[in-house]
Parts: C-alpha cells; sequence; structure tokens
C-alpha cells in the first residue's frame, strides 16, 4: 500500500510518542486470566478451552500478591485489572475477587461470553467495583450461535448487553469476531446493536491459531476486509454508534479513520497477564507465546521491569515478508499475536490484504 504523504509524516511523529511509552514501560492495563473453564465450545478460541481443565483456577490470594507488588510501584487508580479465561462468570468467588481489588483502590473488569450472566449477578458484580465489561456478540442469532456453538449464546449475549446499555457510569463495548458467516450481517448486527443502545462497538478479524488455525469459514477474503475496513469508516462517519477495528493490526492510510489513534502493540509495553498456571505474559491473545517468568518462581514487577524485551524491541520480526516492507517502521510487524513463536513468521498481514 502507496502511504500518503500526510500519513507518513503523522506515523513519524506517533512514533516518537511509541518510543517514549517503550522507554516508560508504565503498566497500566493488568489481564488476569482467572480460569481456564468455559461453558462454550467456541469454533474459533485460541486457548482451545473447555468445561474442565487440568490447570485449576488460580487462587484469589495468589493474584493479590502480584496486585500488592504492583500497587507498590504504580498507581492502582491508573492500572486497570481485566479478568479474562476462560469464561471468569464460571468462578464462584467474582464478587469476591472484585470486592479484593476495589478494596486495594484498582478499577476493575472483565470479557465476558455473557452466557452465564444473570441481572442478580450483574448487580452483585457492580456492588462489588465493577467498572468496565467486554461482552462478545458474534452475528445475527443463527451465526453467533454457529460460531459459539450454543443454541442459547445469543439470547445470552444479547441480555447481557442489555443490562450493561441500562447502568450509568459503567464503560462497556461489544466486540464481533468478523468471519464469513456474519461478514454479510455487519449492517443488521450495527441496526440491532443500536436498539440495544450499545454506543462503542469493536470489530477484528480471528487470527489462526487453536481452533481456528484450519477453518476456513472464520477468515476473511482480501476483498472482504477491504470491505470492513470501508464499512468502519462509514459507520464512524455516521456517529450514531462508534465501530473500531481492533488493535491487531497496521492498516496503512486507514489509520485513524477506523480506530481512534494509530496502530500500537502494546503487549509487554503498557499491557501485561497473569495466565492460570501463573505464566507473566503480555496481551492474553498471546497465550502461551513469549512467556516472560511465573508468579510462583518470579516476582511480577521484577519481570516486568526487567524483561518484555522481545516486545519492547521489535527489530527481530523485520525478517520473512516485513523484510523489504516500507511500512515496518510504522508497523513493526503487526500484532505480536499475528506471529508465530517458534519460526518469527507473520501468519496475517493486514497491508498485503488492503492490497491485494
Amino acid at each position: 500500500m502507496k502511504v500518503s504523504l500526510k500519513n507518513k509524516i503523522f506515523f513519524n511523529l506517533f512514533n516518537s510518542y511509541k518510543n517514549i511509552q517503550k522507554d516508560l514501560h508504565e503498566l497500566s492495563y493488568l489481564f488476569w486470566e482467572c480460569t481456564l473453564r468455559c461453558n462454550l465450545n467456541c469454533l474459533h478460541c485460541g486457548s482451545d478451552c473447555k468445561k474442565t481443565s487440568n490447570t485449576k483456577d488460580m487462587p484469589l490470594k495468589d493474584f493479590l500478591n502480584v496486585l500488592l507488588d504492583v500497587k507498590k510501584e504504580y498507581n492502582p487508580h491508573k492500572t486497570i485489572i481485566v479478568l479474562t479465561g476462560g469464561e471468569p462468570l464460571l468462578r464462584d468467588d467474582l464478587e469476591e475477587c472484585g470486592a479484593e481489588f476495589y478494596k486495594n483502590e484498582f478499577p476493575w473488569g472483565m470479557v465476558t461470553n455473557g452466557l452465564a450472566m444473570t441481572e442478580k449477578r450483574f448487580v452483585k458484580l457492580l456492588e462489588s467495583g465493577l467498572r468496565s465489561i467486554t461482552i462478545s456478540l458474534d452475528g445475527l442469532k443463527e451465526s453467533h450461535n454457529w460460531l459459539r456453538n450454543n443454541p442459547n449464546s445469543y439470547k445470552k449475549a444479547s441480555e447481557a448487553i442489555y443490562f450493561a446499555s441500562n447502568t450509568k457510569n459503567l464503560v462497556y463495548d461489544v466486540v464481533t469476531c468478523v468471519n464469513q458467516k456474519n461478514f454479510n450481517e455487519l449492517p443488521y448486527i450495527k441496526e440491532e446493536l443500536i436498539k440495544l443502545g450499545v454506543k462503542n462497538w469493536r470489530l477484528f478479524t480471528i487470527f489462526p491459531k487453536g481452533r481456528a488455525a484450519d477453518n476456513q469459514l472464520l477468515d476473511l477474503k482480501n476483498e472482504q476486509f477491504r470491505e470492513l475496513m470501508d464499512f468502519i469508516v462509514k459507520t464512524r462517519n455516521e456517529k450514531v454508534i462508534k465501530a473500531s477495528f481492533s488493535c491487531e493490526g497496521f492498516v496503512g492510510n486507514y489509520e485513524a479513520k477506523v480506530r481512534d489513534g494509530i496502530f500500537f502493540c502494546r503487549a509487554g509495553i503498557n499491557i501485561g497477564s497473569v495466565l492460570a498456571d501463573g505464566s507473566i505474559s503480555a496481551c492474553p491473545s498471546l497465550r502461551g507465546d513469549y512467556i516472560q517468568g511465573n508468579i510462583y518462581k518470579d516476582n511480577f514487577i521484577d519481570v516486568w521491569k526487567n524483561k518484555f524485551n522481545i516486545m519492547r524491541d521489535r527489530k527481530w520480526a523485520h525478517t520473512g515478508i516485513c523484510a523489504d516492507c516500507d511500512c515496518f517502521k510504522w508497523c513493526e510487524g503487526n500484532g505480536l499475536h499475528l506471529r508465530d513463536e517458534k519460526t518469527g513468521e507473520l501468519l496475517k498481514c493486514h497491508l498485503k490484504m488492503l492490497e491485494d
């Protein structure tokens, strides 16, 4: 893709900001993979979660030890804790977890499929300090239930969205995994979300890992990806619901048109995570890739301060199809979750999808 002169100047200025952020390396998002159990069996799951797991849920006290260390180094008011999984709602002590985070002055949120959400539990979570929630809705009824592999999933996700949209002072958004099944439904999904009162809608494509690695119905064709970018731009210009492309990759001249800012993979720069087995990682989309330590052997803050170099210095990614790309200095090899950890190979290039 030929980048406009205006965007080249913009991207170069943004690079200065990114370099400052890398040097500061301040933790602002800490994800906790609080369980690997899940009540769904989604076709696109990158972590291959099931109803039962060989990895037990991490005890709350173990994660609290991490938070106490974090609190010594960073302002808890500026460090949000986000619970992910698996499905966080499967933890019976979720409200207790939230109350402890709140007591220690950390704002907290969660990512959920909504299947186990009830109005009663939603109220309890709010009382425990819940401040943000992300809910997945991946199509109209048939296509959503197909992807989520459950006939009740659409109904329950819609109910959870309704609870969120009718709650004051709650930060929330809806995320949609765009695929072959739901691609032509996007205008209708938009209308459904507007009816539910949703203001923020995040769309992303499915990355080829886990169960999604070999399912061609989950991957968009290049032409469809270009249409997706145009759909997001059009929706944003309508100013009824704010659609945005997720932070998964660099999209050239579409930058700042399909999201509020410029692509910046903050994994290991501002974003850290503690996985269910204690592994210390970055963005939870990385799953078991690029593990930097383990809370049962290492001090989290020591690891955060002294490791993660592979994420802050991405020169190593300047190989393969990235080697002769003029945009590498801005893209830095795309989202880290889209690279094969063993070979370093980029599994998906959004710029190539826009060019072909």
